[in-house]
């Protein structure tokens, strides 16, 4: 799907992650399944969306190796992206920000290393997934 201006403008929890990462398309799947109230959206980094959310923010598309959560004008990376999604999920997931005590180079540590080897541990595919009909609306 393309982007449009609004998006472009005023990005609201957007989820980019890698379209090809077994591990990734786990995630995505994991927390389709518990947003009951329909706070994520999501697009691969590979995507033009992915791609153009990265510049507005400042990164460069094709460097990041690692989940990032748009949401409003605020951009989180590796665990921070994974605690803050846990939070606005709400309920016992929202537990999990207890893990902020930890400081974020340790954290991101394991985060990197995980990353690092994802592909080799969980596997990748040739394309990005496509969503269940459901779910459809749910990915930029």
């Amino acid at each position: 799907m393309a982007l449009n201006q609004n998006m472009a403008t005023d990005p609201q929890n957007i989820l980019l992650f890698d379209g090809v990462c077994n591990l990734c398309n786990a995630s995505v799947q994991w927390i389709l399944l518990r947003d009951k109230k329909r706070v994520f959206k999501f697009a691969a980094l590979q995507s033009e969306t992915g791609e153009k959310l990265l510049r507005q923010f400042g990164r460069t598309p094709g460097s990041l190796d690692t989940a990032t959560l748009v949401s409003g004008n605020r951009i989180f990376l590796r665990s921070d992206a994974a605690l803050e999604i846990c939070r606005q999920l709400g309920g016992i997931y929202s537990l999990a920000v207890v893990f902020k005590i930890i400081p974020r180079f340790i954290r991101n540590t394991v985060y990197n290393w995980i990353a690092r080897n994802r592909y080799r541990w969980f596997g990748k595919q040739e394309q990005c997934m496509l969503p269940r009909p459901e779910w459809k609306d749910r990915f930029v």
